[in-house]
């Protein structure tokens, strides 16, 4: 829902005073096109805003949440494949959706709260989490990565104020806030409550984004130049290194988000003193000049970087790891750089080169991946799930 804030005081039908209500996937297996946490907005008028799967069952919510608002209080839909019937409401892709309908009112007790939601819609880093087994109740926040559930009295009033229910909702909720990451947290009810107070277990749906993680390109060359746009594209903050103003000034790296003149090893270093540097960042070292390179990935393997990868020939690389070695970089360390950079795609150009780069990003992100060819596969096309992730309790 987080990418749909923003629109909240926007659109139209809002604008208008109309009642709407919000369909979020909340849980899902097998291939689907879209991830947990996608939203569509639908007016009492039919308007929508947004996309579930591209069009396979968007007809169906949108009936869903006009009888959601109708009855004024939430729901859960479930949507799979049919193939008995090829007009049936299902994925064509064989996955499997559940998808949550709550309304958002002002009025409406079971309803989110519209002025709540606009007033969080700006800023880079927000989560909201959202109580799926009672009616409305949300929490915004405003600092994930700072999040602390026994600080948050909000968290509280959404719980219950039960503090084992409130510790059990932090070893959970924490790691997916501070991550940045979406998912289903199921709480068992506080001691005492009993089935006739509270038959099902406490659900949460949590939302987060952070800021854009960092892509740091050191190499003012044509293959920095190449994988800059193509991190940016990823949505990464990129930022381009250099010793050398002759190299850093061109003007074909104006496109960066940061542009550093300054030795590599020096500036990655003063990066994570200052706190600027996250698990989520990735260092992408292409100067493939040992005076630079050797410096600067004894600094980048010392940190606890997502991506590490250098650019040189398998000669220039048993050198490297040589002179790290000597350095006293530890094996263990050595074993989570990439060198050489890159999938073997066969690529030349810098722009092809920029291509296996962020393949590899992709793929590292996903330790069990092989990179082989989709149509070489048998499994679901569409991962609905991180390895983090699978740690949270799907619904059932």
């Amino acid at each position: 829902m987080l990418d749909l804030m923003p629109s909240l005081g926007t659109w139209r039908p809002v604008l208008s005073g109309q009642r709407c209500a919000i369909a979020t996937i909340v849980a899902a297996g097998g291939s689907v096109p879209r991830p947990l946490g996608t939203s569509m907005l639908v007016s009492e008028h039919g308007d929508v805003l947004g996309s579930l799967s591209g069009g396979c069952v968007e007809g169906a919510v949108v009936e869903a949440a006009l009888q959601t608002m109708h009855d004024g209080g939430s729901r859960l839909e479930s949507f799979g494949y049919s193939a008995e019937d090829a007009f049936a409401v299902g994925l064509t892709c064989g996955g499997e959706l559940e998808v949550h309908i709550q309304p958002i009112q002002s009025t409406s007790t079971a309803g989110l709260d519209l002025a709540l939601l606009n007033k969080a819609s700006g800023g880079t880093a927000l989560a909201l989490i959202r109580r799926l087994d009672a009616p409305g109740g949300a929490v915004v926040v405003p600092d994930p990565a700072g999040f602390r559930a026994a600080d948050s009295r909000e968290l509280a009033t959404l719980l219950g104020r039960d503090q084992a229910v409130i510790r059990a909702a932090a070893a959970q909720l924490e790691p997916l806030l501070h991550g940045g990451r979406t998912g289903l947290v199921r709480l068992a009810p506080a001691e005492g409550c009993g089935n006739t107070t509270q038959p099902e277990p406490i659900t949460l749906f949590v939302e987060s984004r952070l800021p854009a993680a960092r892509m740091l390109i050191f190499g003012a060359n044509d293959f920095g130049a190449a994988l800059l746009p193509a991190g940016k594209l990823l949505g990464y903050e990129v930022t381009l290194c250099d010793a050398r103003p002759a190299f850093s000034g061109q003007g074909r790296f104006l496109a960066a988000d940061h542009l550093v003149t300054d030795w590599p090893h020096r500036y990655l270093a003063a990066e994570a003193a200052a706190g600027r540097i996250d698990s989520r960042t990735v260092v992408c070292v292409l100067t493939h000049d040992p005076k630079f390179d050797v410096p600067l990935l004894e600094t980048a393997l010392g940190l606890d970087l997502a991506y590490v990868g250098a650019m040189g020939s398998r000669r220039s690389h048993r050198q490297r790891i040589d002179g790290l070695l000597a350095c006293g970089t530890s094996a263990e360390a050595l074993e989570r750089l990439h060198s050489p950079i890159g999938l073997d795609l066969g690529a030349v150009t810098p722009a092809e080169v920029a291509v296996s780069i962020t393949a590899e990003i992709l793929a590292s992100r996903r330790p069990a991946s092989t990179a082989a060819p989709l149509k070489d596969g048998t499994g679901p096309i569409h991962q609905t799930n991180t390895p983090e992730d699978s740690k949270v309790t799907p619904w059932t």
